[in-house]
């Protein structure tokens, strides 16, 4: 009778749930949702990127009617301006719309289930969205110093531009997304931050007034544009540019944290 019977503590193993497997690190979870939003934004994005990039090559149509290639600091702030507002609008306003409809449709469910920081999530969106602004900037900046007279030497900055203001928008569309209480609103949210973008950062400084110049302060694209800007003279200020490309680097860890943050907040709810 005794060998037949299993020991007390066999019943408790064999009745035990078993374990759950260790969450994902964060670099390699967050690899893994970049290529994943990666493989879905290629066919999906690419239209809305040509449509961003067709958008800020307009608006330097248009103000080369106004401002005059001979007017070098306000050439600088057009095509600066114009460039970076590619990223504010695919990191910026498709990333608002992309969380908020991903919070309406119960998407969001998804990620929830998988074992992986809420980090990965977010730092993968943004990531993957930022990615796709890089062709459109460097097209727009090319077509923007040859309309104005730039010298075309230093677009290599924008391999820093790009990710640095990337990473700021992107935290700010992806936080407005998860903390918008409808889809809707998130939506109006990405719009009004990249008229934002527009406004405040293709018109010349020089015609703004005051307090519209304080709240350029506030946007985080407007430190892109600065640095992006000050490449476009004979001698640039290396550390002005590198002033401006931490200030957004700040923002962007500040903006994202918020958003991972966001991110739990939804997902828990």
């Amino acid at each position: 009778m005794t060998l037949l019977s299993a020991p007390p503590q066999a019943d408790r193993r064999a009745g035990a749930p078993a374990p759950l497997a260790p969450a994902a690190r964060l670099l390699p979870a967050l690899a893994a949702v970049y290529r994943a939003q990666l493989a879905r934004a290629r066919v999906a994005r690419i239209p809305l990127l040509f449509v961003a990039t067709f958008q800020s090559l307009g608006i330097l149509v248009m103000m080369r009617g106004v401002v005059d290639a001979g007017q070098t600091s306000a050439a600088r702030s057009v095509v600066a301006g114009s460039s970076v507002l590619v990223v504010a609008f695919v990191a910026l306003n498709l990333l608002a719309q992309y969380f908020g409809r991903l919070r309406a449709t119960g998407g969001l469910d998804h990620y929830g289930t998988l074992p992986v920081p809420a980090a990965s999530v977010v730092l993968g969106a943004a990531a993957a969205y930022a990615s796709f602004t890089l062709p459109g900037t460097l097209v727009t900046a090319a077509v923007g110093a040859v309309m104005f007279g730039l010298p075309l030497g230093q677009l290599w900055v924008l391999l820093a531009v790009v990710p640095l203001a990337g990473a700021a928008l992107a935290g700010l569309g992806a936080a407005c997304g998860l903390l918008a209480p409808r889809q809707e609103i998130a939506t109006m949210l990405g719009q009004m931050g990249m008229s934002a973008a527009l406004l405040l950062g293709v018109l010349p400084v020089d015609h703004l007034p005051q307090p519209v110049l304080w709240l350029r302060d506030l946007l985080p694209s407007t430190y892109g544009v600065e640095a992006f800007a000050r490449t476009f003279t004979a001698s640039p200020d290396w550390g002005m540019v590198a002033a401006d490309l931490g200030v957004c680097a700040g923002v962007g860890v500040v903006s994202l944290a918020l958003a991972t943050w966001a991110y739990r907040r939804a997902v828990s709810r």
